[in-house]
């Protein structure tokens, strides 16, 4: 996929993943598996390909009213036909697994 179908891709996951909650997990060689965040709600996931880098951005309700975005900077793959996980690897091998659950 080219950075187009990426942003494409991530826009088309925001829609439909709307009211979802989402668990960010980074799996990294060097520094182990780490949890970023668990069952936040999910605001959006979007790639911009003049930075090249992919975003996952949570909170922004009542509840959590802070986003906070995840970035990946950079990215040799993005997958989003895996069902409800995003996955997207770095250049290294480092895997962010964004993973969807519904909200409740």
């Amino acid at each position: 996929m080219s950075g187009e179908d990426w942003k494409n891709a991530l826009d088309e996951l925001t829609t439909q993943a709307k009211g979802k909650a989402v668990t960010i997990e980074v799996l990294d060689r060097e520094f182990g598996d780490q949890h970023e965040v668990e069952r936040l709600p999910f605001a959006y996931a979007s790639y911009d390909p003049k930075d090249d880098v992919a975003i996952i951005a949570v909170g922004g309700t009542a509840r959590y009213p802070v986003v906070l975005r995840h970035m990946v900077w950079r990215p040799d793959e993005i997958d989003v036909a895996a069902g409800p996980v995003l996955r997207i690897v770095e250049q290294d091998g480092t895997t962010t697994l964004a993973t969807f659950y519904d909200a409740g």
